[in-house]
């Protein structure tokens, strides 16, 4: 049987088992419309049978050694390596990546993997100072069951980021994948871990709509939810979370600013530019919504831009050729477009592009765009670049901190030393000098400032703080006598 066979998981769920559903939804390939098959679709009732079975079985996972749980980790490595190629062409499939975003995709969830090896082998506390006689420990223990919500543009490496080191660190995971990329983002990751032998009944893979990812908030028998997706879902799960008080990780929206400096050389400005707006059709949210450009070069960087726009390839991510996929549906495409219509009504200039046909977006630039356009502050999740003057350097910096948001940002000079104290003015969680805005080595905490996250962070040093709780224990040879 090939790795992913349609008999497995078509109208079908995962809890340990592969069992049918009553509901389905449509998998389709999102560059030639074609259907693939049907994932199976979960309700609110299926959560709830789904966290009273892994609170149970987190339970007999936590008593397991470090050097079994290690082992799994091992083992889901090898079956990705091996059917790496097959994953990659369900990326390209499902989610309408370009083969290159594909297998970097791939490449980094088979990192995140590896890396998840020397978890159960982590520093598990702290010996305490205490008075003679008595031992205080501060250990880490798991959270319980972890509510996993991921989205559609990277699928499988966004829900193996949350899902993998919560496993390794002896939690349960539900994991609630996008309906739209359902195979990518959750099935894949079941038969990964089927595979890699994981105990049946710690991982659950139940896409669905909002009134699952609603039911995962509800539970109590869910300890905590990591959630990544828009700001506005963000605050309802937030909400929902608080009810029963869940620890909640949100890694939200973006409109994250690429400062383009006057000593910058034109040939890299423009490379970083088209790659920060530019891949996967901008469906990142790390993409470069905002190009700052120092009003000195800013004709001639514009220009640059428009001639390497004039050269992309839009269409299916099967053709080679392509250099512009589509967007995930085409609810989105029709937003993009809207934006961008209404970004023009107020001021901007439609460079080039502004156009779609179905799903698929033509690469737009905007330019002249000011503070007071609606598209300076919205996230656009679509191919547009959005060209914004500077005079000073100061002006750059209150450009870059205006707005909600505060997740991503780049300088891109010839002086370091600039850019670092350009940077360290900036109010975001990922900063970057000389290099654009799109950026994850799976060691880094990543997470961002206001509408961008509630504080949260993960990945590297910060998986053990999200996905474990303190516990404070003391041993005593015998019990005291109290004076009452």
């Amino acid at each position: 049987m090939p790795f992913l066979d349609q008999t497995l998981w078509n109208k079908k769920v995962f809890n340990g088992q592969w069992l049918d559903s009553s509901r389905s939804y449509d998998v389709i390939d999102k560059g030639s419309s074609e259907v693939l098959g049907q994932i199976g679709y979960a309700d609110a009732n299926s959560i709830l049978e789904s966290s009273v079975i892994a609170k149970k079985m987190q339970g007999t996972w936590w008593q397991k050694t470090y050097l079994e749980r290690q082992n799994i980790f091992e083992n889901a490595v090898k079956v990705a390596q091996e059917y790496q190629n097959e994953i990659i062409d369900w990326l390209m499939k499902e989610s309408g990546s370009l083969r290159m975003k594909a297998a970097f995709e791939t490449q980094i969830t088979i990192q995140i993997l590896k890396n998840c090896i020397s978890l159960p082998t982590s520093n598990q506390g702290q010996v305490l100072p205490s008075t003679n006689g008595k031992i205080s420990l501060a250990k880490r223990v798991p959270l319980g069951v972890v509510g996993v919500i991921s989205p559609f543009n990277f699928p499988l490496y966004l829900a193996m980021r949350a899902g993998a080191p919560a496993l390794a660190l002896g939690n349960a995971v539900i994991l609630k994948p996008d309906e739209r990329t359902a195979i990518c983002g959750g099935m894949i990751i079941a038969r990964i871990f089927e595979l890699a032998g994981l105990p049946e009944g710690l991982l659950h893979v139940l896409p669905g709509g909002a009134d699952v990812g609603e039911a995962i908030t509800l539970d109590k028998n869910i300890a905590s939810i990591q959630f990544t997706g828009s700001t506005a879902v963000g605050r309802i799960i937030a909400e929902n979370a608080a009810k029963n008080l869940k620890k909640v990780s949100l890694e939200l929206g973006g409109k994250n600013s690429l400062i383009i400096l006057d000593d910058a050389d034109i040939e890299i400005a423009v490379a970083n530019i088209a790659w920060g707006v530019f891949l996967h059709s901008g469906q990142i949210c790390m993409t470069s919504g905002k190009i700052l450009i120092h009003e000195s070069i800013y004709q001639k960087v514009k220009n640059r831009i428009i001639e390497k726009v004039l050269d992309y390839s839009v269409g299916n991510p099967s053709d080679e050729s392509t250099t512009i996929g589509p967007l995930i549906d085409i609810k989105q495409a029709n937003r993009v477009i809207q934006l961008i219509k209404n970004a023009v009504q107020h001021g901007a200039k439609l460079e080039i592009g502004g156009t779609s046909e179905g799903v698929f977006v033509q690469p737009t630039v905007l330019s002249d765009v000011d503070n007071n356009n609606p598209i300076f502050s919205e996230e656009i999740f679509g191919p547009v670049a959005v060209l914004i003057p500077f005079s000073t350097d100061e002006e750059a910096i209150a450009l870059a901190n205006e707005g909600d948001y505060g997740l991503s940002a780049g300088i891109i000079t010839s002086n370091a030393g600039r850019g670092i104290n350009l940077g360290q003015q900036l109010q975001v969680g990922l900063l970057h000098i000389n290099d654009q805005t799109v950026n994850d080595e799976t060691l880094n905490p990543f997470g961002g400032f206001g509408a961008s996250g509630n504080g949260t962070r993960i990945g590297g040093p910060a998986n053990i703080d999200e996905f474990t709780q303190w516990q404070w224990m003391t041993i005593q040879s015998q019990a005291p006598q109290y004076p009452l």
